[in-house]
């Protein structure tokens, strides 16, 4: 459970990543200085900004670009990629499209997902199958975005390895049945800044994303460097910023991971609300586990809790599914 924490903490990980398939990684001191530092971040905030995490700066910005020039076209070149829920929901959203708690958010998005076909995975399978819509415009989006994901991928099962460590379990537990064939999304979020969007006023305060928990195991969020947007929610209930660190994702804990750990680690509410003149994108990598993944308390967690296990369990497909049916207003 979140703490009355004050800022979020910033976790060098370039350790983990030098021995993560090191069969004595668990026992390097660098790699469980690390896990010490993970393992503290997800039992105090939900949230911490990594470094030393291997993906080139120059990419991360590469990648924001390109977000803000396919925000900036027009609206009925956006709407080449529309997203349906018959693409397996897929594509662009416009301006408050998108629905937490049944409140529209003052963001305009594209989502893409890891690419499945039908029956792969039973009914979430015929849900969630579909290909990725991709613009034409800018050039090389399709390209180098890819490999943006395939890196957040890498990234993401490497950190998972070391909070899997945190958690007192091997470095393979969120692997296998649980996430071997790890289930992806990401989103390309637009922010407008306080200005007149469709003719329409937009105040200071008025939220972009409205309060959530993420739904998996591991998020990645690179931010634009220059606007202060993203707030956690502490135990008190003070906002405290991610305010933009260059260079480092600003990583969260999701729903699964709390089941997983048994309650140890819990998913923070976060929000955002861009009161800058200035529009804002945000490049959201979120690591799931195997869609039809059955999520329970892990044995070693129980155990760190005296025997006491949660009353949860869940099907991650289903938890999904039962979201994006009712994210969006369509």
């Amino acid at each position: 459970m979140a703490t009355n924490f004050k800022s979020i903490p910033v976790i060098d990980i370039a350790p983990l990543l030098a021995k993560w398939d090191d069969p004595g990684m668990a026992q390097d001191l660098a790699v469980g200085e690390v896990v010490k530092q993970l393992d503290q971040a997800c039992r105090e905030t939900g949230f911490f900004y990594v470094k030393g995490h291997g993906v080139p700066e120059s990419l991360m910005e590469e990648v924001r670009s390109m977000t803000h020039q396919f925000f900036n076209l027009p609206y009925e070149e956006k709407l080449k990629i529309k997203m349906t829920p018959a693409g397996g929901y897929r594509g662009y959203e416009k301006l408050k499209e998108n629905i937490t708690k049944g409140v529209p958010d003052l963001l305009e998005a594209v989502d893409f997902y890891k690419e499945i076909k039908k029956g792969t995975y039973g009914t979430y399978g015929e849900i969630m199958a579909g290909c990725n819509q991709w613009p034409q415009d800018p050039p090389n989006f399709k390209t180098r975005m890819e490999v943006y994901f395939s890196l957040c991928t890498d990234l993401s099962r490497k950190i998972m390895r070391g909070i899997a460590l945190a958690l007192g379990a091997s470095p393979d537990e969120f692997e296998g049945e649980r996430g071997g064939d790890a289930f992806w999304m990401v989103r390309l979020n637009g922010y407008p800044g306080i200005s007149l969007v469709d003719g329409q006023d937009v105040q200071e305060n008025e939220i972009g994303c409205g309060i959530h928990t993420d739904y998996g195991l591991l998020s990645l969020i690179n931010q634009d460097n220059d606007i202060t947007a993203l707030e956690v929610k502490n135990l008190s209930g003070e906002w405290i910023p991610a305010t933009p660190s260059p260079g480092t994702f600003v990583c969260n804990i999701g729903d699964m991971l709390k089941i997983w750990s048994n309650g140890l680690y819990e998913a923070t509410l976060h929000r955002v609300i861009n009161n800058s003149l200035k529009y804002r994108v945000s490049v959201g990598y979120f690591y799931e586990g195997n869609l039809d993944a059955v999520v329970e308390p892990l044995g070693v967690c129980v155990k760190k809790c005296g025997g006491s296990r949660m009353n949860a369990r869940a099907v991650y497909g289903e938890h999904l599914i039962n979201k994006v049916k009712t994210n969006y207003a369509m």
